[in-house]
């Protein structure tokens, strides 16, 4: 998929290669994840967490104007205050990674069912971790007021 460096600007950085572990597959009655065979034996125990964190690549959106972007208004929405892709969600940004958190439905084999998914049919997945509500919630997090609008 894309090479990676830990930093891009030393001459001798270490590239490692971001491997997609699966596919999103969706359609108007069901979304799951297809996880390649290679893969499938990291699903062991998976079937025992009700959400997991789903991290994808925003491969409609890979583009080098839309890698360049740095700025954006949240949501689109030009009454939204310009922001840095680092403090939103958009796709439009230095490496578009998407992540959702996902109800699972059930494991089979290799495919994961979920409810629902904000990505598109054909995302490539590049890695799953299970939500830990310890972990994973912040009940008194901070958010700027277009969260809210």
């Amino acid at each position: 998929m894309k090479t990676l460096s830990p930093d891009p600007t030393t001459r001798n950085a270490t590239n490692r290669d971001l491997l997609p572990v699966g596919i999103l597959k969706k359609n108007d009655k069901a979304v799951h994840i297809e996880i390649y065979p290679k893969y499938t034996d990291g699903l062991l125990g998976l079937h025992q967490f009700s959400h997991i964190l789903v991290f994808y690549w925003f491969h409609e959106n890979d583009t080098p104007e839309k890698r360049d972007t740095l700025q954006v208004h949240p949501r689109g929405n030009r009454a939204n205050p310009l922001t840095g892709v680092f403090a939103t969600r958009s796709p439009r940004r230095p490496n578009p990674i998407g992540i959702s958190i996902c109800k699972v439905l059930s494991v089979d084999g290799n495919m994961i069912h979920i409810d629902q998914i904000d990505a598109l049919n054909g995302s490539p997945v590049i890695d799953i971790k299970p939500y830990f509500p310890t972990m994973d919630s912040i009940s008194e997090a901070a958010t700027p007021d277009w969260i809210e609008g």
